[in-house]
């Protein structure tokens, strides 16, 4: 079997870690604490010997509230607005991630975002233009519009962590959600997300949203079928249908992950082991890692 790419969704996986290990469990001998990093080398290190992958890649949220997708639809995100377009992140993780940029670099593995799209973005371009089989690691559900068995591309749902994995293919989100993947994104702006500050339809939960796709296809066929007297909706729904239509028109560009977009440089093969290893060791003994590197070094030597 050929050996996957894994495109890790980063945010997601040190907030993970950030949340699930205490910070007085993961300090430096001054204090400082690095609960964050360690926990992101190990799930790193994991995903590593139980996927063998032989490339991986690390989105990051260049901008994790773009523009283009607030324009569409305002209330995006907008209760996780800290001041200004500011992200609201603890402290003492937002120190943490510019020491673990430095870690991935020193080992080689690279880790980007691209100006003006989120973490999801870069995903779904690296899914869709990358050779298969392509895995995609991440605890945030809008990703399961990405699994594609035809193309080769799953989710590796960490929704209950690392050790916990949804290896989800297109049947897992079928009996998960009662939609096909192609159209999670679909059934994602019909149920809304409050975690994305997405309203959704007035009336319309998982259930309806799901039955909906199943009979119609995707919103552009549901808000064409409400044009036709004949396709059976009942009163009630058409009246809410009808008024969303506005709604669901920008929100389904808002809840699609965008394919194409203009991806930097970069080499995505494993390192056997660690590009630079003097830069490794200074920053394991500054910020103690020792323990974590190593278990990612060994993990890469497999």
């Amino acid at each position: 079997m050929t050996s996957p790419l894994l495109a890790v969704d980063a945010p997601s996986l040190y907030f993970r870690a950030f949340h699930g290990i205490p910070e007085k469990a993961a300090q430096t001998p001054a204090g400082e604490p690095v609960n964050a990093i360690r926990g992101f080398l190990d799930m790193l290190a994991q995903l590593i010997r139980t996927r063998r992958p032989d490339r991986l890649v690390c989105a990051l949220d260049a901008d994790w509230r773009p523009a283009w997708r607030v324009e569409l639809v305002p209330s995006y995100k907008k209760h996780r607005v800290a001041h200004g377009d500011v992200e609201e992140v603890p402290a003492s993780l937002e120190r943490q991630v510019p020491v673990l940029l430095e870690v991935l670099a020193a080992i080689g593995i690279p880790a980007f975002g691209v100006k003006g799209y989120e973490a999801d973005d870069v995903l779904g371009t690296l899914a869709a233009g990358q050779p298969a089989p392509v895995e995609v690691v991440s605890g945030d559900r809008d990703l399961f519009q990405l699994v594609d068995d035809a193309r080769g591309t799953r989710l590796l749902y960490c929704g209950r962590g690392v050790a916990k994995l949804e290896d989800a293919d297109e049947a897992l989100v079928s009996a998960k959600y009662g939609v096909p993947a192609r159209w999670y994104a679909d059934f994602a702006a019909m149920r809304g997300d409050p975690s994305d500050g997405l309203p959704g339809v007035a009336g319309v939960g998982e259930k309806t949203a799901a039955r909906l796709i199943e009979r119609y296809g995707g919103v552009e066929q549901i808000l064409a079928a409400l044009d036709d007297p004949a396709s059976g909706f009942a009163p009630g729904l058409r009246l809410k249908l009808d008024a969303a239509r506005d709604y669901l028109a920008k929100a389904l560009p808002v809840c699609k992950v965008a394919l194409d977009v203009p991806l930097p440089d970069f080499d995505p093969a494993l390192p056997a082991s660690p590009r630079d290893g003097d830069a490794l060791l200074a920053l394991a003994e500054r910020w103690n890692l020792a323990g974590s590197a190593r278990r990612l070094v060994d993990a890469l030597a497999g």
